[in-house]
Order: C-alpha cells, then structure tokens, then sequence
C-alpha cells in the first residue's frame, strides 16, 4: 500500500511556485592575511619561533626573505616560443651526448 508514486508531470506543473523562494547558501569567509600581516604576527609572536614545542625555528625566521625580493612580475608566454627554445635545448644536449660517446 506504501508503494512510491512518480507523480504526473500535469500535477507538477499546477502547483504554484513563483511564490516559493529558497534561502540563499551561507558560506562562511575567513580573511586573508596578507605578507606584511604575517610578517608582524612571525615577529610579534613566540609561538611561531618554535614548532611543536620542540623544533626551534629561530634560525629559520632570521633568513626568511622579505616579501619585496619575493614578488615577480607576470610573463606571459607565448607557447611556440618556449617550444622551439626547449627542443633547441634538448637537441644541444642530445649533440654534445653524441660527441662525447663519439670521443
């Protein structure tokens, strides 16, 4: 008696649902920190000085590179260009691999 029915597409289409409006989706957002935020927060707090409570990362924050060196400019690359570069590469290679076996 319990058996699942496919409703008919008639009966789906005769109820209204223009009036009916879903809730939109929460989605939390965590900020971003930037560079120079973690930059402070290394330098302001002991906690990122070790790790585990046992590794010290002291030497390792002294030669941490500014965020300044760290920045590149976009390339672009144009894909016929790095191809004949990288194959006259390999095929240099291959030349002098040759000429060395020759020898």
């Amino acid at each position: 008696a319990d058996i699942p029915v496919i409703p008919d597409l008639e009966d789906v289409q005769e109820e209204d649902l223009a009036m009916q409006v879903a809730a939109p989706p929460s989605v939390q957002v965590n900020r971003v920190l930037t560079y120079h935020d973690l930059d402070k927060d290394l330098m302001k707090y002991a906690a990122f000085q070790t790790l585990d409570g046992e590794i010290d990362l002291k030497l390792l924050t002294k030669v941490l590179a500014p965020e300044h060196e760290l920045r590149e400019d976009d390339v672009s690359w144009d894909w016929d260009h790095l191809f004949t570069e990288v194959s006259s590469e390999l095929v240099t290679e291959w030349d002098l691999g040759q000429s060395e076996r020759e020898d």
